[in-house]
């Protein structure tokens, strides 16, 4: 029998390698759908349950922002650990992680515990770090022809995660006399769960570097690089707008006098709505280009802010939610292409730790800002959603404005 952590037979052909690697990808598609959709679930109630038991309303959503922090925070010495012993060991320390912060997060709501709350929603980004992962780990023993395939079909696994997850909110949000903490229970049963997958991998591990191998740019000359910058910025926005308005969404949607179910089919169509175009964004980018595409999604960013300041019924949200969704997709789809073009092979660990590390941490003030908007600004629900929304026009500003300086750049020989 074939050791799975040992390094490929190098007499391995394509399809045997394929072979293998659909193996992966199944696993993973399981392990996104299940596993994922604790994440869609404590999104949905952890602003709620932060406001439940916050000392101040403004730090309602700080329980979403630990959660960012965690993933933005794990994430180097997690990619590092499986860099040494393997994907399996990395994803099933997610996944304990999941296990370990539901746990807490659950002893909290019965304690009553704010700190509690957070503590547990900083061990679930272990789990979300972990996540981010999966579709790296789809590509490792794929042929270069089966690659994208492959990356499209795990990143499907996210769509069935968007509807199974919101539908467990709704079952589980009531099913204990203190309001979430059967959703948190479930959290846990689901990375009890879906750990025994990982065991189903065949992955083996990566070859350790050596001295010899060239080292490329530092992080100062690499930010330097007009288009790194600019793809790093257009990312950080796209993705930390779509989480200041996601993580108000349900506090906004119960505030305006709708319920938690309504709040989780709103999540669960934005969610739908941020991986459904990814089976098709790759060939819009190849065609149009992606800055193009990355400008269309800031667009569409914007109009879901307009959508919003509209109105507070249901059509409005599920609408601006919907909206949200696609020009995250774009944004930040188009702004990792950008980035993945503009680096050297052995440039690639740097640029993708240095481009994490300023992303979530954009996608941590805007969660933490989010609470502080909708809740201590104005004097009711609709005052601040409407705050939330308006909030991401001077970002949407310097992300279009990077975008067309640019395109100057590229334009004017002298600026080259």
């Amino acid at each position: 029998m074939n050791d799975p952590t040992s390094p490929a037979c190098p007499t391995e052909t394509p399809r045997t390698g394929d072979r293998r690697a659909w193996r992966n990808v199944a696993v993973l598609v399981a392990a996104q759908a299940i596993l994922g959709s604790q994440i869609t679930m404590i999104f949905v109630i952890g602003g709620l349950a932060g406001q439940q038991l916050a000392p101040n309303p403004c730090l309602a959503t700080l329980p979403i922002s630990l959660i960012v922090v965690g993933s933005m925070t794990t994430a180097p010495w997690l990619s590092g650990l499986m860099q040494r012993h393997g994907r399996r060991a990395g994803f099933v320390l997610g996944s304990v992680g999941g296990l370990v912060g539901s746990a807490i997060a659950a002893f909290g709501l019965w304690q009553g515990s704010f700190a509690l709350l957070l503590a547990g929603s900083y061990l679930t980004g272990i789990y979300m770090s972990a996540q981010g992962f999966y579709r790296f780990a789809a590509t490792d023993t794929a042929t270069d022809a089966f690659k994208p395939k492959a990356i499209s079909y795990v990143m499907a696994g996210g769509l069935l995660s968007a509807l199974i997850g919101p539908q467990l909110v709704k079952v589980t949000v009531d099913a204990h006399v203190v309001p979430f903490l059967g959703t948190y229970l479930t959290a846990m049963a689901i990375n009890v769960v879906g750990m025994g997958l990982f065991f189903l991998l065949d992955i083996p591990k990566p070859p350790k570097p050596t001295a010899a191998d060239p080292r490329g740019r530092t992080k100062t000359e690499l930010l330097k690089d007009p288009v790194i910058a600019v793809a790093v910025i257009c990312g950080m926005v796209s993705y930390a707008l779509m989480n200041l308005v996601m993580t108000s969404t349900p506090l906004a949607v119960v505030g305006c006098g709708f319920t938690t179910g309504n709040a989780s089919d709103i999540v669960s169509a934005h969610v739908l709505a941020m991986f459904a175009p990814s089976f098709f964004t790759g060939h819009l980018i190849a065609r149009f280009g992606a800055e193009r595409i990355v400008a269309a999604g800031l667009v569409i960013l914007a109009a879901a802010g307009g959508v919003a300041l509209n109105g507070v019924e249901l059509a409005n949200f599920f609408g601006a939610l919907v909206l949200l969704g696609i020009g995250w997709n774009f944004g930040f789809i188009g702004a990792t292409t950008m980035l993945a073009r503009s680096h050297a092979p052995q440039e690639r660990g740097r640029v993708q730790g240095m481009n994490d590390a300023i992303v979530f941490g954009g996608v941590a003030v805007a969660s933490l800002a989010s609470g502080g908007l909708m809740n201590c600004t104005g004097g009711n629900s609709a005052d601040g959603w409407s705050a939330v929304n308006m909030a991401m026009a001077p970002f949407l500003a310097l992300a279009g404005g990077a975008l067309i300086w640019l395109v100057m750049q590229r334009r004017d020989p002298a600026r080259r």
